[in-house]
């Protein structure tokens, strides 16, 4: 395992990124870039071939062995055949690396037996579940809310990692473990009998959580990266409140499923993806340097504008703007890549051209 690199698994991320997008767009009416295959397999393309794929490499990169590569692997080997017809087959991989998921997460929690290490192995657990449940019915909405605990439990476990040194209440602590027991018993419980509503307001109060006692809350106070870092993450729980207020208030909206789904995984999920990618990202793709520049706070804020848009052009029941906002903001995410990228390759070809050209003498002071 040590010829292959976590690296040569970031183009299968990409491909899941790219068609999980395109069939977004297709799904709102827009044949920009139809690739075909893609728009009934919109959500497993970005929560399987995407998240699920970048969660487990980042989660096996921690682990001794190498062979744990291949988990991530799976679940991005499983785009191409999810877009080239062979849907069963490609739920089946991402079942598989959800499964080798779990195994990870048993190994770490037996290594370290932190509150936070269940929290990401619950995560992982339901990620599972959700994709035994699509292989099993067939049917995408009965593993959303699922899915959507994925990535809520493992944000969740991550964020008390990095703040486990703040003066946070014991029985603060408390409460938030008893918000997680709440949001997994109202997976349990029909949604549109009392499910939405419990976790709805599970998730209301989740934020309100995390905007009081999260470290973003000291981070937005600085500067440069830290106050990017710490924006970002607050604007999260903003949109996570956001979510659980759709769920709560709105399930006779014409676009309920359309809100629930989108303030949270465009919202919550994609707005802790930008805060958290300067410290991934160096990690996952072994580079010594950051992708952060202020420059991203322009790409920043075309998503978060352009998915506000679509939130209230879908609010308001205006198909066109929905349309046109569910676009640019598709774009803006393409875009706060790219731009990532070139930060850091330009930044790649500094640090390379002085140490080629080595330290330049420093020039006499005129007397």
């Amino acid at each position: 395992m040590k010829i292959f690199k976590p690296v040569y698994i970031f183009p299968l991320m990409v491909m899941a990124l790219i068609t999980g997008i395109s069939g977004g767009w297709i799904r709102l009416g827009f044949m920009g870039m139809p690739l075909p295959g893609t728009a009934g397999s919109h959500g497993l393309l970005m929560v399987g071939g995407f998240l699920g794929t970048l969660i487990s490499l980042e989660r096996s990169m921690v682990m001794k062995n190498k062979v744990w590569l291949t988990v991530p692997l799976m679940s991005g080997v499983s785009v191409p055949f999810v877009i080239g017809g062979w849907s069963t087959v490609g739920i089946s991989m991402v079942l598989l690396a959800s499964m080798g998921l779990v195994a990870i997460m048993y190994f770490q929690t037996l290594r370290h037996q932190l509150p936070q290490d269940y929290v990401m192995a619950l995560g992982a657990v339901t990620w599972m579940l959700g994709n035994f449940t699509y292989m099993y019915t067939g049917f995408m909405a009965m593993a959303t809310g699922w899915w959507m605990a994925f990535l809520l439990f493992t944000i969740l476990g991550e964020r008390l990692e990095l703040s486990k040194f703040l003066p946070t209440p014991q029985w603060a602590k408390k409460t938030l473990f008893w918000l997680i027991g709440f949001f997994f018993m109202g997976l349990l419980i029909p949604f549109h009998g009392w499910g939405s509503s419990i976790l709805g307001t599970t998730l209301i109060l989740m934020a309100l959580w995390l905007l009081h006692y999260d470290m973003a809350r000291i981070a937005s106070r600085k500067a440069d990266q830290f106050k990017y870092i710490g924006v970002g993450l607050r604007t999260g729980y903003i949109w996570l409140a956001l979510n659980g207020a759709v769920l709560v208030l709105m399930e006779h909206h014409a676009f309920y499923y359309d809100l629930y789904l989108h303030t949270f995984f465009l919202g919550f999920v994609f707005s802790m993806i930008w805060a958290h990618a300067p410290v991934i990202l160096p990690m996952v793709l072994h580079l010594k340097l950051t992708p952060y520049h202020p420059i991203l706070w322009l790409g920043w804020l075309v998503f978060q504008l352009s998915l506000a848009g679509r939130v209230v052009s879908s609010f308001m029941e205006e198909y066109a703007y929905r349309q046109l906002f569910g676009v640019i903001n598709g774009w803006s995410i393409l875009g706060m890549f790219a731009l990532m990228a070139i930060v850091s390759f330009i930044k790649y070809w500094h640090i390379s051209f002085k140490k080629k050209t080595g330290p330049q003498p420093k020039q006499m002071s005129r007397l």
